[in-house]
Order: structure tokens, then sequence, then C-alpha cells
């Protein structure tokens, strides 16, 4: 637990990320960024999305590197907890995936969970927030955003123009595809069992590693 009381707050890293952007970024875009979120937030019902309780079928992941993870093997021993991200260029999942590496990784490879994260994105794509922050845990590919629809956390702009724009999501992410899934941390137990998630529709708003500690405490 001492990793997560000595590093920065998730929330004060985000709030740096903010206040950069409110310094470097024109009225428009702000708003344009602040709405986008409002509107996810808005829309969002926690009784639309898994349950614990709920099973999952036994879904399978490529790795960056190429190994393979399945739900069946990661909970073969006890619970698993994936991290759902949007994508490897996003700037809040590069502050959170390394922010959750320090905090959170050991606390979980001391009590031997599995932690996974993943993104829709294709995985020669993923290599770099891999590799950039040196994450201790494997980042692999949620193909077709499978798991994430399954847990009803996917979403699309409403804004969609045809064709798309040179830089859209699609071609960012390498699917071809405006769906992304909103950030996600979900505790799966033996059997593929559903035992707590949490979903994030303001991807500037994610739990902190302790938070997501005392749910795990709870259940495990």
């Amino acid at each position: 637990m001492m990793a997560t009381l000595l590093t920065e707050s998730l929330k004060d890293r985000f709030a740096a990320l903010q206040a950069e952007r409110t310094r470097s970024w024109t009225p428009a875009q702000l708003e344009a960024n602040v709405a986008a979120r409002r509107q996810l937030v808005d829309r969002f019902d926690p009784a639309d999305v898994a349950q614990p309780g709920d099973s999952l079928p036994p879904l399978s992941f490529t790795e960056v590197g190429g190994d393979t993870s399945t739900l069946d093997a990661l909970t073969a021993d006890g619970s698993a907890l994936l991290l759902l991200f949007r994508f490897a260029t996003c700037a809040a999942d590069n502050i959170a995936l390394p922010y959750y590496a320090e905090a959170l990784a050991p606390t979980l490879a001391d009590r031997n969970i599995p932690l996974l994260a993943l993104s829709p994105q294709i995985p020669d794509r993923l290599r770099d927030i891999k590799q950039r922050h040196g994450l201790p845990f494997p980042v692999a590919t949620d193909a077709d955003n499978g798991l994430a629809r399954l847990i009803n956390v996917t979403f699309q702009p409403d804004d969609r123009p045809s064709p798309p724009p040179a830089g859209w999501i699609g071609e960012v992410t390498g699917t071809d595809s405006w769906e992304l899934p909103q950030p996600t941390a979900l505790l799966v137990g033996p059997g593929r069992i559903v035992q707590w998630l949490h979903v994030s529709p303001d991807w500037l708003d994610r739990p902190e590693a302790a938070d997501i500690l005392r749910q795990i405490d709870g259940r495990v």
C-alpha cells in the first residue's frame, strides 16, 4: 500500500493535464472536449452495464508481442483485474496506465492478482504505450470491442462525418470504426464471473488505486 500513499493522485495528474489544455487549447477546443465528456456522463446508466454475478464467455486477447491472454487462464487461480482503455495515443490513457503501474500493479502482484490492460486498438499500435512507460503488465487488444460490448461500455460520437476526415479514430486505432470503450476497471473471478466493475464515462475521472484495492478487498 505504500506505493499508493506516496504516488501523486490520478485526480491531480488529470488536473494538471486539464490546466495545460486550458493554457494551450482554444476555447472552442476546450468546450468540445468538455461537452463530449459531459454528454457521456449524462447518458450513463449503471443499470445498463454488466453486473456482479454475470458470466463472461471464454474470451482471448492478443497481447503486444504476440502472446495470448485468456479469461480462463487469468482467473484460473483467483480473480484478475482488467483495465479497459481507449488507445495508445490518448493523453488520458498515457496518464492513467503509468499511474496504475506505479500505484496498483505492485500490490496486485504481491497478491497474485493478474492485471491486463485492454484496448480495441490493434496490437502493433499498442506497442507504443507499453514500451513508452515500461508497463509491467500485459497490454492486449480487445478485438472488435468484444469484451467491451459484452459488458456494454462502448460508445460512438454523435458526430460521425462520412467519409471520415484524415486522422479519425478508426484510422488511429486501426479498427476502421468510431467505437471506443469507456474506461473501465473490471474484476473477474473464477469461472469468468464478474465480481465488480467501475465505468468512467468521463475519461478524465477514473478511480484511484486505493479505491480499486478497497473494492478488491471486499470481494477477493
